[in-house]
């Protein structure tokens, strides 16, 4: 265990399934620090039993959930930030002012944006009839690809006048929110190839580590 630990030495046990892209960006924070966190596998958001005990922890209903002693943490934006934060020495969230606002400022630009366009696109595309649950809807699908097409020519610009990641000289937790909701972009038929700068920074990303360990 890490002795540079901020908090108290509560257990820190992170609910997730793979399967979520919001629960993965956490467990990829896991995994790149090193963190000593159990991770609780919630196998199945179906079962009456399973879903009763989130709930307890996250009236959402929703994974990923971080627990530290009695302290519930939901929302995988915040939950990054904190683990984060539980290593002074860390810089996959950078304490200098402005760094940390410019990361945050991706991290609101993906939950606003980003995630809710590609969301669209995967459930259409993809889930949807994964898990039975009706017929695609085109008008749906193309309006979540309208919106992949205007927020994915920021990010591309954006990144053809950065060097290799979102925010910075190093990689942050920036780049975890914003890659992992294009982990299905195959399955999905998410118009990736539009955007050659997202392309090849998604290649880095999934070069990491941090991105192998966590192939659901």
């Amino acid at each position: 265990m890490h002795d540079t630990l901020r908090s108290s030495t509560a257990r820190l046990r992170l609910h997730y399934n793979p399967f979520s892209s919001s629960a993965r960006r956490t467990v990829m924070v896991v995994h790149h620090l090193k963190l000593p966190v159990e991770l609780v596998l919630v196998s199945n958001l179906r079962d009456p039993e399973q879903r009763s005990k989130l709930t307890a922890l996250n009236p959402n209903a929703k994974i990923p959930v971080l627990e530290h002693g009695i302290f519930a943490l939901w929302e995988s934006n915040a939950i990054m930030q904190y683990l984060a934060d539980q290593l002074p020495e860390q810089t996959l969230y950078p304490t200098e002012l402005r760094a940390r606002a410019d990361v945050n400022r991706w991290l609101f630009w993906c939950a606003q944006h980003w995630s809710p366009a590609l969301g669209v696109l995967t459930w259409e595309n993809w889930m949807k009839a994964m898990f039975k649950a009706g017929e695609r809807d085109a008008r749906e699908a193309a309006r979540g690809e309208r919106e992949f097409l205007t927020f994915g020519k920021v990010l591309d610009e954006h990144l053809s006048i950065r060097q290799a990641w979102v925010s910075g000289d190093d990689v942050t937790i920036a780049d975890f929110s914003l890659a992992t909701p294009l982990m299905r972009c195959r399955e999905a038929s998410v118009p990736l190839s539009k955007f050659r700068h997202v392309e090849a920074w998604l290649g880095r990303v999934q070069e990491l580590d941090a991105w192998k360990q966590t192939e659901p």
